[in-house]
């Protein structure tokens, strides 16, 4: 007997994943479907990460959909703006805002073994819940969406302006303001140089100094945008040349890190060139293996911190004040703007759902140990749930676009296999996810992330439940061609 639900299919996240999963439901032909969104416009990562500096570190042309080549981008590493432009354009041109639902936050999600349904709860910013039942669950909530907050003595009580880099108010000025930063990563490296162009002073609090290469981001001439205009097979040959090339980048992070050698003698350069302090320049020279934590790309951020109104602070902070940072050797540093780029928990977004699957399984407690998928889309025990960018699908080297491509793929196969058997489910079998997280702690342990440097790729125990360790066409290849043997239908 059918049991009657809401919609066949519920997104939850409309950012780059959940879009891509709407417009590959809509070609199929399966058309009832909703997004949850918890804001108030499309985006995601690009809709929230509004600071000054920021940019994608992948190239443009790879950082889009395949089939959605976008010949007008104005240079190689597109701003934040184009992105969430680029996408909005999408949805528009799909017709998939008729299927977003806003300010609608997912508080929970159980399954009902007996109907082979989800129930998903779901809040407005006014307090109201309402529930929906649907089919099939996919969860498109990103990997980098949940901040970082780091756990500092006395930060709640700072009086001053306190923000991560993924709330930052577009209306915020440092104009002759003390600011400091906390955290040099990816956001970190991208904030200080703008900052440091108008603070009156500005101090970088680093933990540990990242390898940083030069970011060669040239405009693309009227000319090369006209051509692929005019050329959509040349734009592809130009995407497809960026992907293999790219590719090829991740042996020197699983398998063959002397490949990387040459990469770390030009971010060397670099930095000699940009730093004439012999002092700075030695507490900026990482001390481990290029690729143990993601490489940079700036151009300007060695310059900035060489500036005489920026303070490079390598002690650990000790805590903070109502007005100042204090560092473990007692010095105080005043900042009435305090900025957090600290980065995200890549498994936060996921736990923090409340997803209740079969036989009372949640996920938050399985993950308790560590996060376990196949795949990075299915979970043992969550029948009709998927996941996008899961567990141990992030990419060191390239686009994760494409890993968003690759598991759309294979939610689409596997509720096509689910229709051929006329089952009410689909799950992993639980007897093949010890096997497969087992072939990633064995590949991982060869990779330079396990090279003894501590970063978010790793969890608390140690384990890679993040990147996954090999290239995009190996993954495309898996997923392309799934074995359904490895699936449980009912």
């Amino acid at each position: 007997m059918s049991i009657p639900v809401d919609h066949e299919a519920v997104i939850v996240g409309s950012g780059f994943s959940g879009i891509a999963m709407a417009i590959a439901l809509k070609a199929a032909g399966r058309d009832d479907f909703t997004i949850l969104e918890k804001a108030d416009e499309i985006g995601g990562t690009w809709r929230e990460n509004r600071y000054p500096g920021c940019e994608c570190d992948v190239p443009a042309h790879l950082y889009s959909y395949s089939f959605e080549l976008n010949p007008y981008w104005s240079q190689t590493y597109a701003p934040a703006d184009e992105i969430q432009d680029y996408l909005l354009y999408c949805v528009e041109k799909y017709d998939i805002r008729r299927h977003v639902e806003f300010d609608a936050t997912v508080q929970d999600a159980a399954y009902d073994e007996e109907t082979a349904t989800w129930t998903v709860t779901v809040a407005s910013s006014w307090g109201t819940l309402r529930t929906i039942r649907t089919r099939t669950l996919i969860l498109g909530v990103g990997a980098l969406h949940e901040p970082h907050i780091p756990e500092i003595p006395g930060l709640e009580t700072f009086a001053g302006e306190l923000m991560h880099t993924a709330t930052w108010d577009p209306g915020t000025t440092v104009q002759r303001k003390h600011v400091g930063v906390i955290g040099t990563g990816s956001s970190g490296v991208q904030i200080v140089p703008p900052l440091a162009e108008d603070a009156a002073h500005l101090t970088v609090f680093q933990r540990t100094p990242a390898w940083v290469m030069p970011r060669h981001n040239k405009p693309y001439a009227d000319r090369v945008v006209d051509t692929f205009e005019a050329r959509p097979a040349a734009l592809a040959a130009h995407r497809a040349r960026l992907k293999a090339t790219s590719d090829l980048r991740e042996r020197g992070l699983t398998s063959a890190p002397r490949v990387l050698k040459a990469a770390s003698r030009l971010a060397t350069d670099n930095l000699r060139s940009a730093v004439k302090d012999p002092e700075l320049r030695s507490a900026l020279t990482p001390d481990y293996p290029m690729g143990c934590k993601r490489v940079l790309l700036s151009s300007d951020y060695y310059p900035a911190l060489a500036r005489p109104d920026v303070t490079l602070e390598t002690d650990p902070i000790d805590h903070v004040e109502r007005d100042a940072v204090v560092t473990a050797s007692g010095v105080r540093h005043p900042v009435t703007v305090l900025v957090l780029a600290t980065g995200f928990d890549p498994v936060g977004s996921y736990r923090y759902l409340g997803i209740k699957g079969a036989d009372g399984h949640l996920l938050s407690d399985d993950w308790d140990q560590g996060a376990t998928t196949y795949l990075g889309v299915t979970a043992p025990h969550f029948p009709n749930l998927f996941m996008l960018l899961g567990p141990n699908t992030l990419l060191g080297h390239t686009s994760d676009l494409q890993m968003i491509e690759a598991q759309v793929g294979l939610v689409m196969k596997l509720l096509a296999e689910r229709d051929r058997r006329q089952a009410r489910a689909v799950a992993v079998r639980p007897q093949v996810v010890p096997g497969f997280l087992a072939e990633i702690d064995r590949r991982t342990a060869k990779s330079v992330w396990q090279s003894g440097c501590a970063g978010w790729y790793l969890d608390r125990s140690g384990r890679n439940r993040t990147l996954w360790p090999g290239s995009v066409s190996e993954y495309e290849r898996r997923t392309t061609r799934p074995e359904m043997v490895d699936y449980e239908f009912g």
